[in-house]
């Protein structure tokens, strides 16, 4: 387009094209654009006038000239701003071009450097894990050499050793030539020394092993020896402490006997069968109604408090009507039960008369018993019942069973019978602390939580190692089956120079490798008491049994626990198999006698040759190690080693095996038959011992209604084991009544080979609520006898694996139908998980059988319910936790994301104090897991919640706080921030002092802790000292709180002394039935400890009259057993006769006396009679005096305790010199910085401040608080030097401690 210049010419007419006149064109200024031409006309006003001339129009311009003028210039103006503003933007537009430009360039320069450095970094970390791997195989190279070097030097050490013997040999029998008469050479010429000697023991096999000799079991006086390398500094006590129950045993040798028996694991209670607490009811059609009462109300409650504890419940009563058809599993069963309960009134049975013959007259001591008779008014007791009350009567000898004489109704009876059956499971089948039953909850808690070491640990993993060794050992069929030749070959191979393989013991299915092996070590551990046996014995595949992390774990925690050290145990599944072997080797070395390692069927283990690689490295001197392979699995390369194969059984141990079955059952075999017999067992699948003693078994069974002879001919028709197996379960199916019962049978075998590790009784009857217990039982025991199943701790499981193969072909068509039961097993287990019941069998059953489901939504749904997690992993199922989440796909990092999310929604939930104590027990459980994994940064924030939990909801001072402050020191710990966590173990070791008393066994693991950590730091004087005081508070604890293992010793001590005193009457009787006391003491049987005690007091007063010393023993040992009941009125009494006795008969300054007037004081003031207890500290003090001289710290405890008494009688006058004076002494003998010093002078500034001289009070306190500051020991609470005295001091900061009756 053109502009409008372009149009008109200058002086042109223009017309207006709207029909007005035109005007004419003018030229614009040349400043102003072509568009802004104007026309003239456009600035008219008004009409226009036609033919009207531009001069007449010139006033108009005028007009608007000004105007133009003005608009212009602001034209011009505007113009000239914008033109600057343009080119400004067109500058920086340039300059930021230039800098965009520079920056593009630096990115793309920091771009390179940040490749460059990330490919260094790469580089870095490639060259990292090289050099670890080359560190790592150097580390195993290194130490493959070493031990190399070190089998070596031992065994040139040996060769020495039997070259010296060798000579000193030749030499005695030159000097028997001499002797007679025969010069040979002059022995002056020898370079022996003829003073070294060396005592051989008689039957040594082992000669090439140190320690291996074969001897009896060692003696009281033997074992007291056994820890005397580990015990802590032997202190000066004053003779004050050596009475009580330990007057005619040495405390000191009492202590480093048991101690040295009590191992850290877990006991096993040994009075429950099969972990199953199995409550055996005998009732008639009178006491019915409180049977049902008690089935229905109160089994539940018990059983729930069973399950928690970790152990099964199960009620076993026969009916009136049909108890006689099931005479052998009654006699079955009262030989399995826990404890029997007899519910009677006026008239028995005949079936009645026989349980309780069974149960209460023959064997009154093989289990608790309570007896609970109803008595009224209009009823007597008929003839054969007072005489059956008069036999069982008579046989309670000892007084132990427990009569609930009731007169009420049926439901107050059956809460009576309930109350002595909980607390006779709570004492005397689980061993739980407190005798009033009102006070256990809180105490079962108390025990359960007691948890917090670093070493988690199975107590159903090591039963079922007990209990499978027990079965192995107690079959019936081993000393037929010819093993001897195979034991003295196994000694033989054991006792070989070192180097030395594994032994392998190789047999076909059943041929009796499994019995071999118990039968050795039971005859080892006879004749070698110094070695140490460490067995496992592998279960099925893909049970608990073959895990090969917890296999290694059991027998590295086994192998520690007799050294006094468990700590540095890592839970990492890979650092536990990669570390087992120096382990070995470490312990190996600081155990005296020989190490021999038996794993049973090792190649049923998953993966066993890349689990099992330390097999193949050197083992050290005296370590052996005895593995038992099938020929058909063994790996290849374990085949080289030293092996052991069973034969076929010849025809005289297969005759040998059948005759014992038979005269078992009184039954005899023809000659014809056992020929048959001879002639069939001569394949190899026919002439192994499980194959034989099943077809014997089933021969001889009746349960089949066949005639021998149709059994004989049944059985020789099957070729092997496992069809016999399949026959044995169709004869078993046809013994069966019903076919519902039928049906039942299939169901619980199918459930067994479906689940992971059995099923219990109780579950059965769960899932199967029509089945009566003895019809189970029956049919367990006809599954038993058939070796087809077995119950192992409280699980119904299959005695073989070839048991195992046949129900799963038989009844599950090879394992297609597995899915179906462990659904059904799914279900069972979640209804209990929906019911808040997480008990070991939910967390071991639910979890595994989702993942054989292959339901990774609800596994991890099972997972992250936090009491299952928390019950895995308490119980070191470590490795099994990770494998899970591992199987859903979660790393660790997200696992730890997902607890802690889970944790944080269910603590919404949580808000009364029960609650929050179990959140903060799930929180300290989940920091623990992520430290153990490695995770030091995440495992912070969980402790830390648990610890703000414990100290809100319940106490600052709670000994949980204490747990809590020491799991966050051990991350700290691990993050090398040892200031830190030496704090944190300082105030856990305060509060565990403040909670139970400077001798428990929370303040030996705190002081544990601390040694570790001040060895970590090189400070080995103060760590030395920990440790000792650990070891002396571990022997302490272990002597009073008492152990199975313990128990056993003693025990066997109790047995022989009762021995003793079925002579004559005597002193020597007497004081041995105060040592039985003493034992009975020992393992918390109160009751049989007051019965000894009571019959030596009787006998001691007839034989040596009632004001001898001897009396006054027994009855302070009765008043201190007394004390322990809370028995104070009558323990009073016996005290002050006691003391009574020994005024008169002892000096005035003998140490028995004055241990007399400690206690009674203690007593006196314990129960308020400050009066009474005064008089007697101030003897004490004066016979300290005479005993110890002034300056002694016996006295200036004596002092504190008379200072004590003054005080809480308002007499601060006369207690402030006796505190003056004890400050004086302690400074003098102990140091002026010893931790008594400090409690003495906090003693002194409350009393000053009690006076009211408050400058006083702060300057003593403030130097007592400088001592416990300064003073590096003072972490170790007021631990005893070697003039320390008894430690009996009080504080004033509050009530005095209950006094521990001596042991």
């Amino acid at each position: 387009m053109g502009t409008a210049s372009s149009l008109v010419s200058p002086g042109e007419v223009i017309e207006d094209g709207y029909g007005g006149e035109g005007g004419e064109a003018c030229e614009i200024p040349v400043e102003v654009k072509p568009k802004a031409r104007l026309l003239r006309s456009s600035f008219r006003r008004g009409p226009r006038v036609i033919g009207a001339s531009f001069k007449s129009t010139g006033s108009v311009d005028l007009e608007y000239a000004a105007e133009y003028e003005r608009l212009r210039k602001e034209y011009e103006i505007f113009r000239v701003s914008k033109n600057n503003e343009i080119s400004s933007m067109q500058k920086k537009e340039a300059k930021l071009d230039e800098e965009n430009k520079r920056l593009r360039a630096e990115l793309q320069a920091l771009q390179k450097t940040y490749q460059k450095i990330l490919r260094e970094k790469e580089s870095a970390l490639e060259a990292k894990y090289q050099a670890m791997e080359r560190a790592a195989t150097f580390e195993h190279d290194r130490d493959k050499v070493k031990r190399q070097f070190k089998i070596f030097r031992e065994t040139k050490e040996k060769e020495i050793q039997d070259l010296l013997r060798a000579k000193r040999d030749l030499e005695a029998k030159l000097q028997q030539l001499q002797a007679q008469g025969i010069q040979v050479y002059d022995l002056n010429d020898s370079d022996s020394d003829d003073n070294q000697t060396t005592v051989t023991a008689a039957g040594t096999q082992c000669e090439y092993w140190s320690g291996g000799v074969l001897g009896s079991e060692p003696s009281m006086g033997s074992m007291m020896q056994l820890q005397q390398t580990f015990r802590g500094p032997e202190f000066a006590h004053s003779l004050i402490d050596v009475e009580g129950p330990f007057a005619n045993v040495s405390r000191d040798d009492w202590d480093a006997a048991v101690a040295s028996l009590l191992q850290v694991s877990p006991h096993v209670p040994q009075a429950l069968w099969s972990n199953t607490v199995r409550c055996y009811l005998i009732f008639t059609q009178e006491t019915k109604a409180e049977l049902d009462v008690f089935i229905k109300k109160h089994s539940p409650v018990l059983r729930r408090m069973c399950e928690a504890l970790g152990h099964f419940y199960l009620n076993v009563c026969f009916p009136e009507e049909n108890a006689a058809s099931y005479a052998v599993e009654r006699r079955q069963e009262i030989e399995r039960s826990s404890v029997c309960v007899l519910l009677v009134k006026s008239t028995v049975t005949s079936s009645v008369v026989e349980d309780c013959d069974e149960a209460f007259v023959k064997n009154p001591d093989g289990h608790p018993l309570v007896l609970y008779l109803r008595t009224e008014e209009d009823h007597n007791l008929t003839g054969p019942t007072r005489q059956l009350l008069e036999r069982v009567n008579a046989a309670d000898k000892a007084a132990k069973v427990k009569v609930v004489d009731h007169s009420g109704s049926a439901e107050e009876g059956a809460e009576l019978i309930y109350l002595q059956v909980e607390k006779v499971i709570k004492q005397e089948l689980l061993g739980l602390e407190g005798a009033d039953v009102d006070s256990m909850d809180s105490g079962i808690e108390e025990g359960r939580e007691e948890d917090s070491g670093d070493v988690l640990w199975d107590l159903h993993d090591e039963q079922e190692q007990i209990e499978s060794y027990q079965q192995a050992c107690s079959c019936s069929t081993t000393s037929q089956l010819g093993f001897q030749k195979y034991i003295d070959r196994l000694n033989d191979m054991i006792a070989a120079p070192p180097p030395t393989p594994p032994l392998l013991v190789s047999g076909g299915p059943g041929s009796g490798k499994s019995l071999l092996l118990s039968k050795w070590i039971e005859q080892q551990q006879k004749q070698s008491p110094n070695t140490l046996f460490l067995y496992h014995f592998v279960g099925r595949p893909l049970s608990t049994s073959s895990e090969p992390v917890l296999i290694i774990k059991r027998l590295t925690v086994k192998l520690l626990q007799h050294f006094w050290s468990i700590s540095g145990l890592s839970m990492e599944p890979s650092k536990i198999l990669e570390e087992f072997p120096r382990w070995l080797e470490r312990l190996s070395a600081r155990h005296q006698g020989n190490i021999i390692i038996i794993i049973d069927s090792i190649d049923q283990i998953q993966q066993a040759e890349r689990h099992m690689k330390w097999l193949i490295d050197p083992l050290p001197v005296n370590v052996r190690v005895v593995v038992s392979v099938k020929v058909e699995t063994c790996p290849q390369a374990w085949r080289l080693w030293p092996t052991l194969h069973l034969d076929p059984l010849s025809p005289r141990e297969v005759r040998s095996i059948v005759n014992a079955e038979c005269q078992s059952m009184d039954l005899k075999l023809t000659k014809d038959q056992e020929k048959k017999l001879e002639r069939h067992c001569r394949s190899a699948s026919t002439c192994n011992a499980l194959y034989v003693t099943l077809l014997a078994r089933m021969i001889i069974s009746s349960i089949s209604g066949w005639s021998l002879e149709k059994s004989l001919e049944e059985c020789l028709q099957c070729q092997d084991t496992m069809s016999l197996y399949r026959l044995a379960l169709k004869m078993t199916l046809n013994s069966l009544n019903t076919d519902r019962e039928q049906h039942i049978m299939r169901e619980i075998l199918c459930l067994v080979c479906a689940s992971h590790n059995g099923v219990s009784e109780s579950e059965v009857l769960d899932l199967f609520p029509e089945l009566e217990l003895p019809v189970l039982s029956t049919l367990l025991y006809r599954l038993n006898r058939l070796c087809i199943v077995t119950l192992r701790c409280g699980l119904i499981r299959f005695q073989h694996l070839q048991a195992w193969e046949a129900v799963r072909s038989e009844f599950l068509g090879g394992g297609s139908s597995l899915a179906a039961y462990r659904e059904k097993l799914i279900q069972y287990f979640s209804q209990q998980l929906s019911q808040d019941r997480v008990t070991w069998r939910v967390a071991d059953e639910l979890p595994w059988l989702l993942q054989q489901q292959e339901d990774r939504t609800k596994l991890q749904l099972s997972l992250l319910n936090l009491f299952v997690s928390q019950n895995l992993y308490k119980r070191g199922h470590f490795s099994e936790l990770l494998a899970y989440w591992q199987y859903v796909g979660k790393d660790k990092s997200s696992m730890a994301t997902e607890y802690f999310d889970s944790l944080k929604h269910y603590e919404k939930s949580c808000e009364s104090e029960d609650s929050m104590t179990k959140l903060a027990n799930l929180y300290e459980t989940l920091g623990r897991f992520l430290k153990d994994l490695g995770l030091p940064s995440q495992a912070v924030a969980p402790l830390q919640r648990s610890l703000e939990i414990r100290e809100t909801a319940l106490d600052p001072d709670h000994p949980s706080v204490a747990r809590s402050l020491h799991q966050l020191a051990g991350v700290y710990v691990q993050w090398k921030k040892y200031g830190n966590a030496e704090q944190l173990y300082k105030q856990a070791l305060e509060i565990s002092e403040n909670a139970y008393g400077a001798e428990h066994a929370s303040v030996a693991r705190e002081l544990e802790s601390l040694a570790m950590l001040y060895q970590k730091q090189n400070k080995y004087e103060q760590a030395e000292r920990l440790r000792k005081r650990s070891v002396k508070i571990r022997q302490k604890t272990a002597r009073q709180k008492g152990h199975m293992y313990g128990f056993t010793l003693l025990r066997r001590r109790a047995l022989q002394l009762e021995e003793l005193t079925l002579g004559k009457e005597s002193a020597d009787s007497a004081k041995t039935l105060n040592e039985l006391g003493v034992l009975y003491y020992l393992q918390n049987n109160l009751d049989a400890a007051k019965i000894f005690l009571s019959r030596s007091l009787e006998m001691r007063q007839r034989v040596l009259g009632p004001d001898h010393p001897d009396c006054a023993q027994s009855l302070n040992n009765l008043a201190a057993l007394h004390t322990e009941r809370r028995e104070y009125e009558v323990a009073e009494d016996m005290y002050e006769r006691a003391l009574g006795i020994r005024k008169t008969a002892l000096s005035p300054d003998h140490p028995s006396l004055a241990y007399t007037l400690k206690h009674l004081a203690m007593l006196y003031k314990r129960r308020g009679k400050l009066e009474k207890a005064m008089p007697l500290y101030e003897l004490s003090l004066e016979i300290r005096e005479k005993s110890f001289g002034p300056k002694h710290p016996s006295v200036a405890t004596a002092l504190v305790n008379l200072a004590v008494i003054y005080c809480q009688l308002k007499k601060h006058i006369e207690a402030l010199p006796l505190y003056e004076r004890a400050l004086k002494v302690y400074e003098d003998s102990l140091g002026r910085s010893h931790p008594r010093v400090g409690e003495t002078l906090k003693n002194l500034a409350v009393l000053s401040y009690e006076e009211g001289d408050f400058e006083k009070a702060a300057e003593l306190y403030k130097r007592a608080m400088e001592i416990k500051e300064a003073e590096p020991s003072l972490v170790c609470g007021n631990a005893p030097s070697r003039h320390s005295s008894s430690g009996d001091t009080f504080s004033l900061r509050g009530p005095a401690p209950l006094p521990q009756a001596q042991r």
